[in-house]
């Protein structure tokens, strides 16, 4: 539990309490939050009567009046002197003003293709991410678009679009009916679960082994998901798609196939699975062939499956391929699309009907040659986009909520490359590594000042279930984050922003008309609810959406106002061939684009491996770069250590520091030698390096960045992810570095 003790005795006999859905990562937990009158957290509690997290709590969720009320997060526009390198506040009128003109120069010398903008992962958490972000990127005119998708879960979602025909189309195990799981590369004991929605994912575990069932960890750690599982299999770090090609050709040679949808490519798959035997992907993946087999042969047996991979598998060398061969594994044994195996969300708000099957490679990058998917372009070329002369060349960058100087590959170019560029705006709660090289900062109110309804997760939960929160505090005369972002948007396009103008209303109006008009239900738009615009919208979306009431059912905005615990719309249900968006209306078992890359993993299959290679690591108080500036979240086992086997310190003739070196870059690092890693690899977790941060906690506990070490010119092919693990390292000894913090200029 979190507190926030009150000065005044009396004022927690004065608190309120209210009902939130936390926004920290992918669990949506309900929370209940106590304010006293001063607006001030005073205790955050799981929320009991939440019908999907049933008051389940992490330590982030318990931490979140902490974080709203951080002491070092901006609460007014902040303008930088490129002169001088000083910060002074400033009004929301004059950032707006300088924006549209600088941003206006800009673009007017160089045309739209030198404006790029970048979205960190919490966008995914917000209202103001999922409705106005678009609306943002749609006037910047640009194909310059960055994500932290491209450093997550992007091979995730093109695999599923080649196969479904919609990158959002996308099976999550039905974990509260499977009678098996096999899990890679994934954590979510520490990180709550990713592209798998599901609040209290290690009780759900527990309850998969009352009822008699068992899962499997695939992973080059034991992690507290491991150590949970009725079995752990180390495996070398990016090796994953040779381990389910194995599974796949065994379930062809022994027959144990059982395909239950209507697909394309079979005889396609099991052609490209013959060169994958047991014995030959054993020498490359460390597992004995037998286990190879017995794998395969317990997920062919088993009631129900489930093949579930994430982050670790998605952010290799072959991450794609990966995420196709789970579900095509999904497929094999029958468990797509049925419960207990894999199955489809069906989100409150709907999905966006795509016109046309999901492709890849519409544009691609100016330098590289790279392809787009989901309309952005790999992270890891943002560098050479801004650092690279010639037509194109970006030279002015809007950030919103993201950090990807800590985030991206080879952060170290990319805070070189961020120096160079002419004009920089950021959305952000903080100057941190990346916004310290903005020109205007515009800082988002409070996590609580904001509305939250969870348009993307839902549609990756393993329950279907809707909740909205309206804001637990005032705004005040301060605007909101959906607000900046549709100020910001007309003011990079030249339009009114500032004044009498309200450009959040006129976006808003426009969707719904356009909407409305599109669905043949212009005449209703009296009909919808909301206290603004934004609102209106969101009762739009529900009213339409599968149990809308005006889709047959009764779902609206009021009913969950009426219902602020969540409402639960039951659990998942088949919903092939209806959700198929590709060509033929059948599962596309073979796409061409994934049997070619095929071709190079196979050529890979008898690469000797690294002597030492690098991982990355979840940590349950921390979510990537932007949870360590509260003190009761960088304790205990949230620390920037390198975890190595204690053989490989004794190989080595390492002591408590080591020298890594990549072809990237070098660091110098703190050892924790534990045998819960596997010999050959080492693991250091993602987003710390905050040496000159301005945030007091974070610098303190500065750490070091990873992504020094990782290589943005190496990425997964078919999706342009980067790769943070398997990363070829050498370790040699080094002594403890000085303690020495770089001088941090302050706002004023």
């Amino acid at each position: 539990m979190c507190f926030r003790s009150p000065d005044r005795a009396g004022a927690l006999a004065m608190a309120r309490n209210l009902l939130r859905t936390c926004p920290l990562c992918e669990a949506v937990c309900g929370l209940e939050i106590s304010i006293d009158p001063d607006d001030h957290v005073t205790s955050v509690r799981g929320d009991k009567a939440d019908p999907f997290s049933n008051g389940f709590i992490c330590p982030k969720g318990a931490s979140l009046g902490h974080l709203d009320e951080d002491p070092d997060r901006l609460t007014e526009p902040m303008i930088r002197d490129r002169a001088t390198g000083a910060w002074r506040t400033a009004g929301w009128a004059e950032a707006f003003e300088l924006i549209a003109e600088r941003f206006a120069a800009v673009v007017g010398e160089y045309g739209k293709q030198s404006a790029a903008l970048y979205l960190g992962n919490p966008n995914a958490h917000t209202v103001a991410g999922a409705l106005y972000v678009p609306v943002l990127a749609r006037a910047l005119g640009s194909r310059n678009i960055y994500s932290a998708s491209t450093a997550d879960q992007m091979p995730k979602q093109v695999a599923s679009g080649l196969m479904f025909g919609d990158p959002l189309t996308v099976p999550v195990p039905d974990l509260d009916r499977t009678d098996y799981l096999l899990m890679l590369g994934a954590n979510p004991l520490e990180s709550n679960g990713s592209l798998c929605t599901a609040p209290d994912f290690p009780g759900r575990l527990k309850a998969l082994q009352r009822r008699g069932g068992r899962f499997v960890v695939i992973d080059p750690r034991r992690t507290r998901t491991a150590k949970l599982a009725d079995e752990h299999l180390f495996i070398r770090p990016g090796s994953d798609a040779y381990l389910l090609f194995g599974i796949v050709h065994t379930l062809f040679a022994e027959g144990l196939t059982d395909v239950r949808v209507e697909a394309n490519g079979l005889d396609e798959v099991r052609a490209a699975a013959a060169d994958f035997p047991p014995e030959a992907v054993a020498a490359r993946t460390g597992i004995p062939a037998e286990t190879v087999v017995r794998l395969a042969r317990e997920l062919a047996a088993a009631p129900t499956a489930a093949v579930y991979a994430r982050i670790g598998t998605c952010t290799a060398e072959f991450g794609t391929l990966t995420q196709w061969l789970v579900d095509v594994l999904n497929v094999l044994t029958g468990n797509l699309d049925r419960p207990g195996g894999a199955m489809f969300a069906t989100a409150a708000t709907g999905g966006i009907a795509r016109s046309k099957p999901f492709r890849v490679g519409r544009w691609t990058s100016r330098v590289r040659e790279l392809p787009e998917a989901m309309g952005e372009l790999p992270v890891g070329t943002l560098a050479d986009e801004i650092l690279t002369p010639g037509e194109g060349q970006v030279r002015a960058l809007i950030t919103v909520a993201g950090n990807p100087v800590l985030s991206a590959p080879s952060g170290a170019r990319l805070d070189t490359a961020c120096a160079e560029l002419e004009f920089m705006i950021s959305v952000d709660r903080y100057l941190n590594e990346t916004t310290r090289h903005a020109d205007v900062i515009l800082p988002p109110p409070r996590t609580l000042q904001s509305p939250h309804y969870d348009f993307a997760l839902l549609q990756f939960a393993v329950h279907n279930y809707a909740r909205y929160s309206r804001p637990l505090i005032p705004l005040g005369d301060r605007p909101g984050e959906s607000e900046i972002l549709a100020r910001l948007a007309a003011a990079v396009q030249g339009q009114p922003h500032s004044g009498t103008a309200n450009p959040l209303a006129m976006v808003d109006e426009l969707i719904i008309a356009t909407t409305l008009q599109k669905a043949g239900l212009a005449q209703r738009r009296g009909e919808l609810l909301g206290a603004d615009s934004t609102e209106q919208r969101i009762d739009m979306m529900l009213r339409l959406g599968p149990y809308g009431e005006w889709a047959g059912g009764e779902l609206n905005l009021q009913v969950l106002l009426d219902n602020p615990h969540g409402i639960d719309l039951g659990p998942l249900r088949p919903r092939l061939p209806g959700a198929l968006r590709t060509e033929s209306r059948r599962v596309e078992l073979a796409p061409r684009e994934l049997l070619d890359d095929v071709a190079r993993l196979l050529a890979r299959l008898a690469d000797t491996a690294p002597d030492v290679v690098l991982i990355g690591r979840r940590q349950l108080r921390s979510n990537n770069s932007w949870m360590h500036n509260v003190a009761t979240l960088v304790s205990g086992s949230n620390t920037c250590t390198l975890q190595i086997n204690p053989a490989d310190v004794d190989r080595l003739g390492l002591g408590g520091h080591a020298v890594v070196k990549s072809a990237a870059g070098t660091l110098t690092v703190p050892l924790e030698p534990t045998e819960a890693i596997m010999p050959g690899v080492v693991s250091l977790p993602h987003g710390w390096g905050h040496a000159d941060s301005a945030q007091a906690v974070a610098r303190a506990h500065a750490g070091v960045n990873a992504n020094v070490l990782t290589d943005d010119s190496v990425l997964d092919v078919p999706s342009g992810n980067a790769v943070f693990n398997g990363v070829p390292v050498t370790l040699t000894p080094a002594p403890p570095p000085l303690r020495v913090f770089s001088p941090v200029v302050r706002a004023s």
